[in-house]
This record gives structure tokens, sequence and C-alpha cells, in this order.
């Protein structure tokens, strides 16, 4: 099942110089803004240049923050002169940075951000973001653990199970359950009935990937079901998941939960609903819980969930500035280690899936602001309130998410356990989160 996901060259192609050991270095004074910036910056180490490049964005989101914006203009303008999408670790976040901190500026006219952005087209290209997906999942092995780490918990929760029905609150890669289709029809007792349900917005992606499974459980001879759902999942209805009575559940959500956090924060600030759930039981529950909780009355023998490891939904700009900088950083620095600065594909990914984060993370407010990131440790509290226990993650599991990343290529990453769940580093740098639940009876 390691085979599944690893890539067929590791050879890392460009040696860089961490950005993450610029962070740790740094002193957060404000830099002097250069008159001239071109010159003297050409002639910087790429440390001292990427730590200057990290001194200018947060003058800069200081002066946006405060709306000292003829000081924050000044220092957008060095910026775009000295960051670059193409350049080093370091300039080519910073040009993401630069981007969501003008478009924070002009969203504060929301005629003139209505105006410039008039005759944009408002309907996502389905083929091209489902593409960007892929691409990350090619670039990266965190999408890989994730799925070999959720497909294991759900073989050996599902052992001796006859009915299985897997639900993926977003089936958009098919690679996982062709994975978890060969694993089940390697069982000793032979393969179940496997049902998997598949929620999509798009139903175009249900129907690619109800043609790659169903084309597999025919070749190897399985029962199998594949139900589509399209639909969002803040706008879910249960019962369009069909669950049967006899069946062995199973969940997997990867990058989903956080999607309802902006309606939490909607929620919290009109009723004061605390995450320790001090509030009085009469009171609604926020969006997220009430959606654990209906996940709960499904009774899943296992839930996965996958989420980004990091604190990206502080109420003020600076607190998400520096978050998501160190994070975005190590992420970037991933790509400088093993993809060259001129692949089109990395430029593909840093530019529609990491920089469209970055700009929703720091441009954005409100219900409009919805990449609201958060550590496992809070993600960990809210399950637990909503009726689940934590399942580690077997030895096995664990040993074959280690080997997939030792075989990617790249020295970076590990992987470490935490209260039984996994996280996924870039140095000692936390990424992702993957956990194993199950109802508490």
């Amino acid at each position: 099942m390691v085979a599944m996901f690893q890539e067929d060259n590791g050879t890392s192609s460009i040696a860089s110089s961490s950005p993450l050991q610029v962070f740790s270095t740094m002193s957060f004074t404000r830099p002097t803004l250069l008159s001239s910036p071109s010159s003297p910056f050409k002639d910087l180490k790429p440390e001292e240049r990427g730590l200057y490049l990290i001194h200018l964005l947060l003058t800069c989101a200081n002066h946006v923050a405060s709306g000292s914006l003829q000081n924050a203009n000044a220092a957008l303008e060095q910026l775009s002169l000295l960051s670059s999408p193409d350049g080093d670790t370091m300039q080519r976040v910073a040009a993401y940075f630069t981007e969501a901190l003008a478009n924070r500026i002009i969203k504060s006219w929301p005629g003139l951000y209505r105006a410039l952005n008039a005759t944009q087209t408002r309907n996502s290209n389905v083929s091209e973001e489902v593409h960007v997906r892929r691409l990350f999942f090619d670039m990266f092995p965190i999408l890989k653990v994730s799925y070999l780490l959720t497909n294991r918990a759900i073989i050996e929760a599902m052992e001796g199970e006859k009915m299985v029905h897997v639900i993926d609150l977003d089936a958009s890669e098919p690679a996982q359950w062709l994975a978890l289709i060969q694993a089940f029809n390697s069982r000793p007792e032979g393969p179940p009935h496997l049902r998997i349900t598949g929620v999509h917005r798009h139903k175009e992606v249900l129907d690619q990937m109800a043609h790659r499974l169903t084309e597999e459980a025919e070749k190897l001879d399985i029962p199998f079901q594949f139900n589509p759902v399209v639909s969002s999942l803040e706008s879910l209805n249960l019962d369009q998941l069909r669950v049967k009575t006899g069946e062995a559940l199973a969940v997997s959500s990867v990058l989903q939960l956080h999607n309802f956090l902006a309606s939490d924060d909607d929620f919290l600030r009109k009723n004061g609903y605390s995450l320790s759930g001090d509030s009085a039981s009469s009171l609604p529950l926020p969006k997220s819980r009430r959606f654990l909780n209906a996940i709960w009355s499904l009774s899943p023998k296992i839930m996965v969930v996958t989420e980004q490891d990091s604190d990206h939904n502080g109420s003020t700009l600076m607190e998400r500035l520096l978050e998501s900088l160190y994070t975005y950083a190590a992420l970037f620095d991933c790509l400088e280690a093993k993809v060259p600065r001129t692949c089109q594909d990395r430029i593909k990914v840093e530019k529609m899936f990491f920089g469209e984060e970055i700009k929703n993370i720091i441009a954005c407010e409100g219900y409009e602001r919805r990449e609201r990131h958060e550590k496992l440790e809070k993600w960990s509290q809210r399950i637990n309130l909503a009726g689940f226990g934590n399942v580690p993650f077997s030895c096995y599991a664990m040993l074959q998410a280690r080997r997939l990343l030792q075989g990617y290529g790249s020295d970076g990453y590990m992987i470490k356990e935490e209260s039984g769940c996994a996280v996924i580093c870039w140095q000692d740098r936390a990424l992702y989160s993957v956990s194993a639940w199950r109802c508490r009876k």
C-alpha cells in the first residue's frame, strides 16, 4: 500500500537556506526603508535578504492594521521591487503576502474593490481546481500520508465486517479509495461489500471518481457501489448519505472541517458560546459542533480527520500574519528542496493553492475568511465534546507512514506522534495533523 503513494524519484534538486532558520534568528524591530532598495539589496546574502523581506512585511502589516496607508504604500512599493514569484523561497513567499496586504487595503474601499473586479469571471474553473489539487498531491507527501493513515485506520476498524460504508467529505482524489479497494481485496477473509459515498460541490468530479472506482472494483470482482452527493459540506443533508442499518460506517474528512469556523465565529460573536462547552445547555450550538454531533448520531466505527496544524484563526491581522508566515515559509521551502524554481507546475501550486489561502487569511474578514486553520489541540477538544474518543494509530500504520516519507527523497519531512495522533512536519514545523476517532457510547 505504501507503493501507491510514493514518487518515482526522490533526489533533491536544490540546496537552499531555510527561511525557518531566518525566522529563528530575527529580531522584530522595524527596518529602515531603503531610498533605493534594488542596488544594496543585490549585495545581501540570501539569509539577510529573507530577513529584510520579513521585516518589510511586518512593517507593512503594522501600517495596514493602524490605517497608515501612506506608509503602507511605501512599504508595498519596496516589497514589490524585492519580492518575486519566481525567486528564492522568501522572495516567493513575500510576493504572495505583498499581494494579500495590497488586497486588504483595496477591500477597505468596497466601491473601488468591486469596480476593479467587475469584469472578472465568477465561475470557478473546476478542471483547473482539480488539476491544482492533483499537483499538490504529487509534489508533497502530505496527502499521501493522510490517505495511508486513514486507510489503515479503516481497514483495522473494519476487520471481519461484511458490509462497509465509507463517507468521503471531500471526494476529489480517487487514489485514496483505489488503494483501499486493493487493500480490502487482499483481506484474509475476503473483501466486504463496499459502498463509498462521495461529497463534492461539482458533479463532474464525482462522475470521474465513480468511473475510476467502479472500474477498479469490477477488475478485482469486489461488490461495490458509489453514492454521489453534489453538495457543499455546509449545505449537506445527512439523509443524502443514505446510511443503512447493518453497515459498518467510516468517515473521512480531509481539510474540510475548518470551513465551518467562519460560521462559528459569527455565532460566537452573537451568542458567546465557549469551545469548552460551558454555556447554558438551552443555547444553540455552533455549526461545527452541530455537524460533528450529526456525524456522531450515525455511529461510525471510525472517523479520520486531516487538518492544517496551524493557528491561522487569530482575531488580529498581526497574529495571523506572523503565524502564517512561518507555515507558508515552510511549505515553500518543501518545494525549494525538491522542485526546480522554473517549474511551471510549482509556480501554479504556489499561486493557485497557497497564494489563494494566504490572500484569504490576510485580506479577508468575517464570513469571507474561510481559511481558519487551527491546531490539533483545538480540533481534539471540539471532536471530544461531540462524543468521540481518540483512537491511536497502530504501530504498523505509523511505520508505513514513516517509510513513505523516507522514500520521498527530502530529509526535512518527519512525523511526530501527539496524543495518539500523527503530525506531519517540515523540519521542526508542524504542518498537518491526522487523527482517528470512534464514538463514545
